[in-house]
């Protein structure tokens, strides 16, 4: 692959065509993917997302950048632990699942300290040393050069902000790596087609997640941006994990 080109799936695309490739994915799945989330995974993402939320150690006051935010889900258990005195901005790239994330979150009374930005996580729009907290949950993947992201976040956090990172992960076994790969190539864009009328979509996750980095790989990048004390706990046997780090 030459340096001009990246992943989408499976397949190698032009850098710049990657993000339009992404925004068109969620573009198709924005008014289904809560629905989808709770049948992929049997209603488990909602337990990994307060996993995440615990390890990120945020407290009353405190500031957080939801990267990736989508539909809202980690935006409003941040805003119950930062309290009225905190802040969140809740942040995508796509403008069709902000606008739901924000639409969803008023109709359940979040608001008041919570913010919404349309953001590149590879071109952060904020002042150095502004979050204590920046959170990117099933996000990363998606960005094109994970990198940039990464060094992004970590000049907008503050001197021992946390950076958290939620994301499918390589299974850890044998065998539940073969029923693994059976679910995602096969049952999953049958799902994408019978409850959202969109199987390539569910298609291109179960490749990408294929092609993102593993535990051991992301931590590595993670300590090349700059972050320290990194570590990982894999949640479901590695099917997704949480990654933490900090700057020091």
């Amino acid at each position: 692959m030459t340096h001009d080109k990246t992943h989408f799936g499976f397949r190698d695309v032009p850098v710049g065509e990657k993000a339009n490739l992404v925004r068109n994915v969620f573009d198709s799945v924005a008014d289904k993917y809560d629905l989808m989330n709770d049948l992929m995974s049997l209603g488990i993402h909602r337990i990994w997302k307060r996993i995440a939320i615990q390890l990120s150690h945020v407290r009353y006051g405190e500031s957080v950048l939801d990267l990736a935010g989508g539909t809202g889900d980690m935006t409003a258990l941040f805003q119950q632990r930062v309290g009225a005195a905190g802040q969140v901005v809740l942040s995508d790239i796509n403008a069709a699942m902000l606008n739901r994330g924000r639409d969803r979150l008023l109709d359940e009374g979040v608001s008041g300290n919570v913010s919404y930005a349309q953001i590149d996580a590879e071109k952060l729009p904020f002042a150095d040393n502004r979050f204590d907290c920046v959170c990117i949950a099933f996000g990363l993947r998606n960005v094109t050069r994970k990198e940039e992201a990464l060094q992004s976040i970590h000049r907008v956090l503050k001197p021992g902000g946390r950076i958290i990172i939620l994301e499918f992960s390589e299974v850890q076994g044998d065998l539940l790596k073969k029923g693994y790969d059976l679910y995602s190539f096969k049952l999953l864009p049958l799902m994408g087609k019978l409850f959202a009328n969109d199987a390539d979509s569910y298609r291109y996750l179960a490749e990408s997640i294929r092609l993102h980095p593993n535990q051991e790989k992301l931590k590595s990048m993670m300590e090349q941006a700059g972050f320290e004390r990194c570590q990982y706990f894999n949640l479901t046997r590695g099917i997704v994990a949480v990654h933490r780090g900090y700057k020091l």
